[in-house]
């Protein structure tokens, strides 16, 4: 259990310290590309994948193109979500996004499924319109822009749509190690490219170095999950539930003591319905 703690842990300082980091000024976009590029480091000196061997010919280069592209957009929509609906929401709406996962499990992979799975999509669906409907209540009250839930919902979908395509990656037989590295180096040279094009500059030294901090956490957080799912190899449900409960629990936490977040009737509810989602959906597996 300390492994999925300190993932879990890892996780949520992700979230973190994209928050303060954005909240004095840094701009999230230089964080993320830098992110990328101390996160592939890692996963090269910890994993060991074989680069010198991929195959040109069968390796999907396609999907993992669009996987590098859609890791830091779909990041950047965190930093987005993490700013206008806070810490507290935006890691339910992420936890969450395995409801969407599970539903094109069933219509594309075709799983099967049983009376607690679809008990656990049908609360974590619940949770997730009694996160966003808190939001447009506090929208139409004063009046601001859609944002948060327009955030939130692109946090929930974005998370899935990786999760579904890194499930279609590992059936194509590619090894975790290599699909993952070679990833993180496609987000990298995307992101850094576009912040090139945009900013004219590769970043400032505090963006650089905010960056690499989120890569260590960012990169932490995959290879101790990993590590947990190895370790506890006959209790997979034990590492899924763990680390969602945790990770929603923290961020919770956080939103409350670290960031002043109000906990409204509501969301209430919703972390409630999603807690409740995620322990199904573990014990269905």
């Amino acid at each position: 259990m300390e492994l999925i703690f300190a993932a879990a842990l890892c996780s949520v300082a992700v979230s973190i310290v994209l928050k303060i980091c954005r909240d004095k000024g840094l701009l999230p976009m230089q964080m993320i590309a830098w992110n990328y590029a101390m996160a592939s480091i890692l996963t090269y000196l910890w994993f060991k994948p074989d680069l010198a061997h991929v195959s040109a010919a069968h390796t999907p280069w396609w999907l993992i193109i669009l996987l590098g592209i859609l890791l830091p957009a779909i990041f950047f929509c965190l930093s987005k979500s993490l700013q206008n609906a806070g810490i507290l929401k935006t890691e339910i709406a992420q936890r969450l996004s395995v409801v969407l996962s599970l539903l094109a499990a069933y219509f594309i992979f075709n799983e099967t499924f049983n009376q607690l799975k679809i008990l656990g999509i049908i609360m974590g669906v619940g949770a997730i319109f009694c996160i966003l409907d808190s939001h447009k209540r506090k929208q139409a009250v004063h009046g601001a822009k859609p944002l948060a839930a327009a955030s939130l919902l692109a946090v929930w979908m974005g998370y899935a749509l990786i999760d579904v395509l890194l499930k279609y990656t590992t059936g194509l037989g590619l090894q975790f190690s290599v699909t993952l590295n070679l990833m993180f180096i496609f987000a990298f040279v995307i992101s850094i490219l576009f912040i090139a094009v945009k900013y004219k500059s590769l970043g400032t030294w505090q963006n650089i170095g905010a960056g690499l901090l989120l890569g260590i956490l960012n990169f932490a957080n995959i290879a101790l999950y990993v590590k947990a799912h190895m370790l506890l190899k006959d209790s997979p449900a034990v590492v899924f539930a763990g680390m969602n409960v945790l990770v929603v629990m923290l961020g919770v936490l956080s939103g409350l003591f670290i960031f002043k977040e109000k906990l409204k009737p509501l969301v209430a509810l919703g972390i409630v319905l999603g807690l409740t989602s995620v322990l199904c959906l573990a014990f269905a597996m």
